[in-house]
């Protein structure tokens, strides 16, 4: 009986409470509304209040999720902002329109607005409560005066105290139905049904599959062409210096012994290749001694300066750490081939809610730009694929910035 009157009386109480944030929440919102309508039309200056606006009601959203989960222990799903994956001057206003077509932040304005309502009601019951109480206080004290109460009026005597108890009584009662409505209202709007959250969850895996598939792609297409332009030369190179030195066997044998020599470095070299492009793969340390020690030795062999800075206290799933992992190493890739950077500096943490957040940030020349099966595709498809974000930005004169956040079990 406890577990359920306390979380009803605790959301009257947010009721009343409410009631006053509602008021400045509502009044911004509006004002904002009419400013931007008002002023669209001078030069577009109108688009600046809207987007204040989409955003406030994105935090709004948040904000009652938030509270009916803490207040209910209700399991609402965790409401990321959406952001664009865009890298150029359009990237602010992609975000916002993507705020403002995010369905849950329009049900949670509604959510907000109907306990608006419910919060009236609440302060109005409260007012009457009180004004009854002061009428039994004063019926005591001045048993020859009249008092009202709400319509109710003039009372005399018992019926203005026979009159304040029943509308205490009743005005408690609605007050806890006011309560019911609350929390039947936020499960049936903010709480999604098991098929959604099936549905929600399927989707989910498909777009990672998917991304899965396409960051697979642009690493194989990254290997085919690794192996193309640098081992493939190399060795066909090879064949035909040991072609050469066999033709020279008879009639020479020093310049046959000089081209096997040759042939010989060229092998080393080769087989060079070949390892660090394993270790682009995924580094046998990593497996071995974890992420710290594999960015570590990744830093060392770097042709750019790297300020390496992790914080890691536990080990992450094997395919999470092989994500970041890959997602540094093209950063730094990217960084020494196209930024002309002198130093990049990485930094890795672990987050609230067992997450793990890197940075890469270069001194570069920026200018980077995310393109359908180029190298930053394929790394945001990787951290994608393990449930992490990606951000990129990177304005011409730089710096570039890499961002990602991936939950630590995957």
């Amino acid at each position: 009986m406890k577990s359920t009157v306390t979380p009803i009386l605790g959301a009257v109480a947010h009721l009343w409470a409410l009631f006053f944030v509602g008021i400045a929440a509502l009044s911004v919102m509006i004002a904002l509304i009419a400013a931007g309508a008002s002023l669209l039309v001078v030069l577009g200056i109108g688009l600046i209040p809207l987007a204040i606006a989409v955003l406030a009601l994105a935090g709004i959203a948040r904000m009652e999720e938030s509270r009916v989960a803490g207040l209910f222990g209700f399991d609402i799903p965790p409401h990321p902002y959406a952001r664009s994956t865009r890298t150029d001057w359009l990237r602010i206003p992609h975000t916002l329109w993507l705020q403002a077509k995010d369905a849950r932040n329009w049900i949670g304005a509604l959510h907000f607005t109907i306990m608006f309502v419910l919060a009236s009601v609440a302060i109005g019951l409260l007012g009457t409560i009180l004004s009854a109480i002061t009428v039994l206080i004063g019926s005591a004290r001045f048993a020859d005066r009249d008092f009202w109460i709400l319509f109710f009026g003039p009372l005399h005597g018992s019926t203005a105290i026979i009159t304040a108890i029943i509308t205490i009584v009743v005005s408690i009662g609605l007050l806890l139905a006011l309560g019911l409505a609350h929390r039947e209202i936020s499960r049936s709007m903010l709480v999604p049904s098991r098929e959604a959250q099936l549905r929600a969850q399927a989707d989910v895996a498909t777009q990672r599959r998917q991304e899965a598939i396409n960051a697979a792609g642009i690493e194989r297409s990254r290997i085919e062409r690794d192996l193309h332009d640098g081992v493939q030369p190399r060795l066909v190179s090879v064949g035909m210096t040991l072609g050469m030195a066999k033709n020279k066997l008879a009639t020479d044998p020093e310049a046959a012994a000089a081209l096997i020599d040759e042939a010989h470095l060229s092998t080393k070299a080769a087989i060079t290749e070949l390892r660090q492009l394993a270790r682009g793969i995924h580094p046998a340390v990593l497996d071995d001694r974890g992420l710290d020690a594999a960015l570590s030795a990744l830093a060392a062999r770097s042709h750019v300066p790297v300020v390496l800075d992790v914080q890691l206290g536990t080990r992450c799933s094997k395919p999470v750490e092989a994500a970041l992992y890959f997602a540094i190493a093209e950063t730094l890739t990217n960084a020494a081939k196209h930024s002309q950077a002198h130093q990049v500096r990485v930094t890795v943490r672990e987050r609230d809610g067992g997450r793990i957040w890197a940075r890469v940030e270069d001194d570069g020349t920026g200018g980077a730009v995310r393109t359908p099966g180029g190298g930053i595709d394929g790394i945001a498809g990787r951290i994608a694929s393990v449930g992490g974000t990606f951000s990129l930005t990177s304005p011409m004169g730089g710096p570039t910035t890499v961002e990602v956040s991936v939950p630590c079990a995957s």
